[in-house]
Parts: structure tokens; sequence; C-alpha cells
């Protein structure tokens, strides 16, 4: 464009009498633009902070990748040299053996309830902690280290401690269908009650764990669940997480059948597919206040069409071509289009900044389990909510430059 094109935007961007502001309209324009992608910015550092919070709570107790086995059984019987194989492969940063399955416990009164018994390595100085949820011991530890010397202890979720009102010190009794045995008289299954003490509280502020998990040593979670020598499965961590699905598939390959691998995305498939789609909802949702402004921008354009339709039968009648008319209102709005994206980029990141900050919107814990709203702002996400914005400003400025540099001289100066 040349300075010419430029001066004539910038003068009918300008209110008259010579004042150097911008006029009322453009500033609502620019307003309007303003609201829109700073709302959108917040709005989606909000949805990436709650995201990224539900991710990690679900993920204290869950590994980046688990490797299972197929069969009648659902257990690894050679687990040792499966883990030498699974700790030798690219991207594994650490593993070990995990035992999961479901018990009844009971704790010496009428009330009973199931609960989800994961059995895992005491903790030690050589143990990889391949999950973070030794970390959340609100009470005690995972070395469940009882008082009988046996290794008997047992790691209770918070709220399932309270449900049974089971804490430190305390014994409960865990009833398994392990080993499958039936009664020849009777037709059913043959329990195998298991004696606990309470070793340790855990809370991760994950309803799921904190009210149906119990954790013991690995030995005795194979021998509740009957699995004899074998596991569950083998849990992995990666060096990436986002890597987690090309090393689980390099996995599969490398030790062949029986074996098959879940990464995380896959075990929380739903819910994170769920969140995905929330924020693609709220994120079109919200690009709307910007389309209403990108209509601000049209109405304000048409309007000075309309008042400066003289001015433009003069220049037209000057010598100005059509294509140089449309660049001074493709500048208008370009100019009101950045300039209100820019503002908004910056009250957006301010706003974000601010309450993640100072938390000015505080949440119950006990209901959400988090104290303020999270916020998690993302280069992508700020890039396209920027591009999209400007786009639409551009592609509403279109309308209006064409109709301007379609006015005749004539009638254009004739026009009252």
């Amino acid at each position: 464009m040349s300075r010419l094109e430029l001066g004539i935007a910038w003068r009918y961007l300008r209110s008259r009498r010579g004042s150097k502001l911008l006029s009322l309209i453009s500033l609502i324009a620019i307003g309007g633009v303003l609201v829109g992608v700073s709302a959108l910015i917040v709005i989606i550092g909000v949805m990436n902070g709650l995201q990224h919070d539900l991710r990690e709570k679900i993920l204290v107790g869950s590994p980046d990748i688990r490797v299972l086995s197929y069969g009648e059984d659902l257990k690894i019987s050679d687990w040792p040299e499966t883990l030498k194989k699974v700790r030798a492969q690219r991207g594994v940063v650490k593993a070990a053996p995990f035992v999961l399955t479901e018990a009844l416990m009971t704790a010496g009164h009428d009330y009973a309830g199931g609960v989800y018994v994961a059995g895992i390595l005491p903790q030690a100085r050589d143990v990889p902690d391949v999950t973070t949820i030794r970390q959340h011991a609100v009470s005690g530890d995972f070395r469940f280290a009882s008082s009988d010397g046996e290794h008997r202890g047992i790691v209770l979720g918070k709220l399932l401690a309270a449900r049974f009102n089971k804490w430190p010190g305390d014994t409960v009794n865990l009833l398994s269908a392990g080993g499958g045995k039936m009664n020849a008289s009777t037709g059913g299954f043959i329990p195998k009650v298991v004696r606990f003490e309470v070793t340790g509280i855990v809370s991760t502020g994950m309803y799921e764990y904190d009210n149906a998990y119990a954790f013991i040593a690995l030995d005795k979670a194979q021998e509740l669940a009957g699995l004899g020598s074998g596991v569950t499965g083998i849990e992995v961590k990666t060096t990436d997480r986002w890597q987690a699905t090309s090393v689980a598939t390099n996995l599969t390959a490398a030790l062949g059948w029986p074996f098959r691998t879940v990464d995380w995305q896959e075990q929380n498939h739903s819910l994170f597919q769920a969140l995905k789609l929330e924020k693609l909802g709220m994120g079109v949702i919200l690009l709307l206040i910007v389309l209403v402004a990108a209509f601000n921008i049209v109405s304000t354009l048409t309007m000075v069409v309309a008042d400066k339709t003289r001015e433009i039968g003069i220049l037209k009648a000057m010598g100005m071509p059509a294509k140089s008319i449309r660049r001074i209102f493709l500048a208008q709005g370009f100019v009101i289009g950045v300039v209100g994206t820019l503002l908004g980029l910056v009250t957006g990141l301010a706003a974000a900044l601010a309450l993640e900050k100072y938390k000015f919107i505080a949440l119950d814990p006990q209901v959400y389990f988090i104290d303020h709203l999270p916020i998690s702002m993302q280069a992508p996400d700020v890039l396209w909510i920027v591009g999209a914005s400007v786009a639409i400003a551009a592609i509403a400025t279109v309308y209006p430059s064409v109709q301007a540099s379609r006015l005749y001289p004539i009638e254009a100066i004739r026009h009252e």
C-alpha cells in the first residue's frame, strides 16, 4: 500500500474536527474484537487448566503404559524376564510389576464394601516410582511394614478410610475369590480371607482413588488374587508421556504374542475425548463473540463509506483507481482487527495470569478437589485465536471495501 492510501485510511479512522483520536464507532469496533479475543483466551486457558489438572489426578496411580497378557488367566507368569525386555526398550525410563484385583473389605462390623486392590513393590531406595502415588501419602508410607513384621500393611484411600473408620494401627480383612476354588458340597467359591494392618492413608484428589483403592505389597496381592508367582502386568514410565503411544507400539512388537499394551490415553479414552469435545464446543461458542465483532466492523466500515461517499467520488474523479479505494477500507478493517486482537491478547493473558496468581475465583476443595480455577496457557491455542480473529476481521472488510470501490464518481460527488 502507498503512503497516500495509508494516510487516507488513518484519516477516516479518526474523529472529525482534526482530532487525532479514533472515532467512537472505531473504538466500539475495536472494543468488540478486544472482548471476544480476551474472553476466548481466558476460557480456553481455564479449559486447558481443568484438563491438565484432571489428567494429572488420573495419572497419579495410572502409569503411562501397562503391559498386559492375553489368555484365560490374564497374568504374566515369567514377569522377571519380561521386565528385563521392557526396561531395555527405547523410551522406557522405569518399569515395575503390579497386581490389580478386586476384593470385599470388612472392618469387624456388619458393613462391607468392594475395593480395588493394587499390589505394588514396597517403598524402598532401589524401587522405581513408575507413578506418583507414593508421593501422596498423607499418613504413614508405602513400606507396608506391619507390626507383626510380615509386611501385611495396607494403604487406604482417604475417603475409603473415612467410610470404614479405619486409620493407621487398625486392622481390616480382605475377602477374595482368588484361585477360583470351588466348594464341592455347596458349589460356591471358597473365599480367601487375609487380615491387614492399616499403615498409611493416601489422598490424591481423585475420587476414584481416594474412595475405592487400597494398596498392599506385591507378594501379598499375588497371594490374595491367587496368581501364584505371576503378576497382572508391568507398569511403564516413558521419557515423554505424549510419546507413550509410539513406545507402546514398539513394546508390543518387541514382546510379541501373548503380550499387549495399553497407554494412558487408551485407558481413559472416553473421558479425554469428552474433555476435548467440551473444549472444542466452548471455543466455537466463544468464537461467535468474535463473529459479532466482525459484524460490528462491517457496520462501521459501511457507515464510513456512506459518510465519505463524496470524498470517495472526488478521489476517483482525480484518478485514484478502484483497487486503491478497496485498499483504503481494507486497511481500516485490518487496523481495527489487529489493534483489537492485540489489546484482547494482552487483556486475556493478563486476566489469566491474575486468576492463576491471585486465585480470585475460589472453589470448595471438598467438592471440586481444587481450591481455585486452574489456568494453563498453551501457545498453539493462543496462536489460533489470534489468527482466527485477524482473519475474521480481514474477511469482514471485503464487502464494504468492494462497495466503496464500485461507486461512480459523478453519482458519489452529487451524493447528499
